[in-house]
């Protein structure tokens, strides 16, 4: 298993705000990712070195951010202040997990400004709905070269993880050891007051960042 990206939630009136300081912080300016018209929410990406990327996310106006569980969780981590949503594993092939969770994956797709349509298989919204410190599965269904990953902006890598939960639980969620879920990636496992992603640690040009 390997991370795809990690997502950071926000309200719309700081969503600008958050974008600026977290490309700050790791020297590095996001993209405009565009709008998921399925989910009710748009998203700014900063593509890292490594082959994965930062993806900052709030909602849209709009009511399929009330129906889509990938809206409904944006919309409740931005109502608690705003923070990482989660952490996104990415498959070749999804057909194992929906076996796993007993039922068929969402396909998500956002047209890129520059006109190209992202595709995607995602599944495990449910489940990061009920419990946070869950990730959600990804398996893309471009071209690796048209994936948000491939272009890095930067030459920050993603070093580590934080995760606040229980590494028994995520390990057979993900069908993988827990000593070591992911792969090039360090997994920290925390004692926090909330499950899920409590923080994320960079490798930058000009030092460790941890945000």
């Amino acid at each position: 298993m390997r991370l795809d990206h990690v997502s950071y939630a926000v309200a719309r009136d700081s969503f600008a705000s958050t974008v600026q300081w977290i490309g700050s912080a790791l020297g590095a300016g996001f993209v405009d990712g565009g709008v998921h018209p399925r989910f009710g929410t748009r998203n700014f990406i900063l593509p890292l070195s490594g082959g994965t990327y930062v993806e900052v996310v709030t909602t849209l106006d709009h009511p399929a951010a009330d129906r889509a569980p990938f809206g409904q969780a944006v919309a409740r981590r931005a109502a608690e202040g705003g923070g990482w949503l989660g952490w996104v594993v990415s498959v070749d092939d999804i057909t194992p997990v929906e076996a796993r969770l007993g039922r068929t994956s969402a396909e998500g797709h956002r047209v890129r400004p520059d006109g190209f349509d992202l595709r995607w298989k995602q599944i495990g919204l449910l489940e990061l709905l009920e419990d946070p410190q869950l990730p959600y599965f990804l398996q893309w269904l471009v071209p690796i070269e048209e994936r948000p990953s491939a272009d890095p902006r930067t030459s920050t890598t993603i070093h580590g993880v934080s995760i606040g939960g229980d590494a028994a639980s995520i390990a057979e969620f993900l069908g993988e050891p827990a000593d070591h879920p992911l792969d090039q990636i360090d997994v920290t496992w925390v004692e926090d007051e909330e499950p899920g992603l409590v923080s994320v640690e960079f490798a930058t040009a000009h030092g460790t960042v941890t945000i």
